[in-house]
């Protein structure tokens, strides 16, 4: 693999009644991360969004009612000398989750407690800034 390798994913912010956002670890990796995935052919960012919320947490929501946040370049959590170029969206309302596929974990995330350290660095570096500062 060479550092030009590109995974293009959807990703969600879903936040419970207490307005923490929701945050999940995969099966056989160590770092937390949006839910999400990568599209599958002829699927939209939105579109692929929404299935993988419904797959990996049970969250049920049309791509129409998702709210983009923003685009961003960053360094996989998980796949060595990788970027992921990711669409980022907001689920309205407040949900509760349930891990489901692939999810080994979730996690719910004050964002205004300290943050832990195991958290993908589309979330330490892009998402939680705009969140918290934007």
């Amino acid at each position: 693999m060479t550092a030009t390798d590109l995974i293009v994913v959807s990703a969600v912010c879903v936040y419970n009644r207490q307005g923490h956002l929701l945050t999940v670890r995969k099966r056989g990796t160590d770092k937390f991360m949006h839910p999400g995935g990568k599209p599958e052919p002829g699927e939209t960012a939105a579109e692929a969004a929404a299935r993988e919320l419904s797959e990996e947490v049970g969250i049920e929501v049309s791509p129409e009612q998702l709210e983009p946040l923003g685009v961003w370049l960053a360094v996989a959590a998980n796949e060595a000398a990788t970027n992921i170029e990711a669409t980022v969206f907001t689920a309205p309302g407040t949900w509760e989750a349930h891990p489901s596929a692939e999810i080994a974990e979730i996690r719910w995330l004050d964002l205004t407690a300290p943050l832990p350290t195991d958290l993908a660095p589309l979330l330490t570096d892009h998402v939680i800034p705009l969140l918290t500062w934007g």
